[in-house]
């Protein structure tokens, strides 16, 4: 089997954000999604099975309103991350493309100053639907791509006496396109597009004082630019951006200028070993709205098993 599905959960899950001032506006976040879990040679993929060991680890220093501007009291926010991703593909075809399924799980802590800290087991991904589309050429330049619908249960960690939860405490629903695209010799692009909903949490924390709470629905996409080196190395820049399109919901209300906005850009690489392939990512967040905002390092070992 070669390189395939990456859909990873991110290491922050907080229920409500940003109670961080007496007049701060308290707003439903956006539950925790890969931005920059998966990077270099994103699309590839074949029939077989395949197992990866990822860990993230945030560093927040600030929290900014809609206008980018950091709120006054607001604390430094640092999370770790554990997830564990296997996933399959049949030899069996539809569209073209190999069908497959693939299960995420994730454990992670998250220390959030004063708001509190929380650890434990987050929500669970699972994908019914996996399409793999072989190696093909546009041109002269050679593409891969692959379709999966994801699945959110919300299984994981989450407590109404506690402003800070490793669950979103609502079923998600986000599919994905990743394509990988060869321009020239050695060099290579990946880009990851998704589209996310959010059902209704109705038991939002106790703090909050709300009925019930859904968080926007969101675009975000994770994109790099590699240049191969010898012996199975690239190298390269890595980034994700995310831009909620929709105005969360307090009680049924949407709550204007409050969606939340984030990008970042980084150095990364990764080592194909053949069976084994071993990445790193660096990201710098910026032009923040209404979210935390810092740096997060990616490690990830990932194993190709069989087919």
């Amino acid at each position: 089997m070669s390189r395939m599905a990456r859909q990873m959960r991110g290491l922050l899950l907080m229920a409500v954000s940003c109670i961080c001032a007496a007049r701060a506006q308290a707003h439903p976040a956006q539950p925790s999604i890969n931005l920059g879990d998966t990077s270099f040679l994103d699309a590839i993929g074949g029939p077989g099975l395949l197992v990866e060991e990822i860990g993230d680890g945030s560093h927040s220093g600030k929290t900014v309103d809609g206008a980018g501007q950091s709120i006054a009291g607001a604390p430094a926010v640092n999370a770790i991350s554990g997830l564990t991703h296997i996933a399959w593909l049949g030899n069996r075809r539809l569209l073209g493309g190999w069908y497959g399924v693939e299960a995420v799980a994730v454990a992670a802590h998250v220390n959030a100053g004063s708001q509190g800290e929380a650890g434990g087991w987050g929500n669970l991904t699972l994908s019914p639907f996996i399409l793999q589309w072989p190696e093909t050429e546009v041109g002269r330049m050679r593409i891969v791509q692959r379709a999966v619908l994801d699945f959110d249960l919300p299984v994981g960690e989450y407590q109404r006496d506690s402003a800070v939860n490793l669950s979103s405490h609502a079923f998600t629903v986000h599919p994905y396109y990743a394509i990988t695209l060869y321009p020239a010799k050695k060099i290579e692009t990946s880009w990851r597009v998704h589209y996310l909903w959010n059902a209704t949490n109705n038991a939002p924390p106790y703090a909050t004082g709300a009925r019930s709470s859904q968080a926007g629905q969101a675009i975000h996409f994770n994109a790099t630019a590699g240049y191969q080196l010898p012996h199975g190395i690239w190298i390269g820049a890595n980034g994700y951006y995310l831009k909620q399109v929709t105005d969360p919901k307090v009680n049924g209300t949407p709550l204007p200028d409050s969606p939340e906005q984030v990008g970042s850009i980084g150095p990364g690489a990764v080592w194909n070993l053949g069976r084994c392939l071993l990445y790193a990512n660096a990201y710098h967040e910026l032009g923040a709205e209404n979210r935390p905002e810092g740096n997060k390092i990616v490690l990830r070992v990932q194993w190709i098993i069989g087919k």
